[in-house]
């Protein structure tokens, strides 16, 4: 089976590039011969840290993969972000413009297939929060993603919002946005039997979920601790608004337990949640039923972003191990034997 593997991953020569976009890009902010960009994390795009050592100054420049957003859809991720700021009063990075005005700049890469644009983000103070407050970080991420789904619901969008969904064909199905599961490290004989099985059944329960507008609507779509920069504040800064789009909101629970879907304490992290989400928003107890179709269901494309990603680094460290306990988890699902909420 052929893999969509995202262009980042495709070597140290176009890192080298990227790195060569990011040097000419501080040009167009007007940054002196001085400043510096240094490479702080591979995803879905590379990100930057720019350090000014005149002023003292610093910011965050995201150089975006080729093949993932229009124009117009980084635009729209730039006007919620902003919107939910300025009207809700969640804590965003604000975004700085070129010498031109500009918010997206695009930048020549002479060796590469095509230009890349990029984006600049003021610097927010905070590291993403510590795991021995996990349950207690999870009431007041709940109480914040309602506010943000709030703000969603009533918000106006500019004419011309645009951004992609997080509907079944999108992400496991005829789109699969981040390649076939079918594709994951170590998917093969029994692995494969098993994520089939779970497939199957999320495709059922999500069509039986539907996605009415009191379900489904713009939504974050990364809500995990690494998009959190907690500084002491009664609530995190959000970043990396980069997946946005529409979704079902509970998608937003189960992207905050990525990757640590296995924990022990997980069932208390979804009734923190839970708590936190009613003290803004209400949310019927049906929905509760179909908390853990989401996190599978984000786990399973979890599964297939791994194996397109391999030069992220957390998915280089949890290779087929996380196949593995994706397969013990399905089986459980599949059984009835995970715990419901409180």
């Amino acid at each position: 089976m052929s893999l969509k593997v995202h262009d980042l991953s495709g070597g140290d020569a176009v890192l080298a590039r990227v790195d060569g976009v990011a040097r000419r890009a501080l040009h167009a902010y007007g940054l002196p011969p001085t400043a510096t960009a240094t490479l702080i994390n591979v995803s879905e795009n590379a990100t930057f840290r720019v350090d000014d050592p005149a002023t003292g100054d610093r910011a965050v420049l995201r150089v975006h993969r080729l093949d993932y957003h229009s124009e117009r859809a980084i635009h729209s991720e730039l006007d919620w972000l902003t919107a939910l700021r300025t009207d809700a009063g969640v804590r965003t990075p604000r975004v700085r413009t070129t010498l031109r005005g500009e918010r997206v700049v695009t930048i020549a890469d002479p060796d590469g297939p095509e230009p890349r644009r990029c984006v600049m983000f003021e610097f927010l103070p905070g590291s993403e929060p510590a795991e021995d407050g996990l349950v207690d970080h999870f009431e007041v991420l709940g109480a914040l993603t309602a506010r943000m789904h709030r703000h969603a619901r009533s918000w106006n969008a500019p004419e011309g919002f645009t951004r992609f969904r997080w509907d079944y064909g999108a992400a496991l199905g005829a789109e699969s946005r981040w390649g076939r599961w079918e594709g994951g490290a170590g998917v093969d004989g029994e692995a494969r039997a098993v994520l089939a099985r779970l497939d199957g059944e999320l495709r059922r329960r999500l069509r039986r979920y539907g996605a009415g507008p009191d379900r489904y609507g713009l939504i974050h779509a990364d809500l995990r601790l690494a998009n959190l920069l907690a500084d002491g504040s009664a609530e995190p800064a959000v970043i990396d608004f980069d997946d946005c789009g529409y979704g079902w909101r509970l998608y937003d629970l189960a992207a905050a337990l990525s990757f640590i879907e296995h924990h022990p304490r997980v069932p208390d992290m979804i009734d923190s949640w839970l708590r936190g989400y009613r003290a803004v928003l209400d949310l019927p107890a049906a929905d509760e039923e179909e908390i853990w179709t989401f996190i599978l269901f984000r786990r399973l494309l979890l599964v297939a972003w791994i194996g397109t990603h391999p030069g992220a680094a957390i998915a280089g460290a949890l290779g087929a191990g996380y196949t593995l306990g994706t397969c013990e988890l399905a089986e459980r699902y599949l059984r009835g034997r995970l715990p419901v909420p409180r």
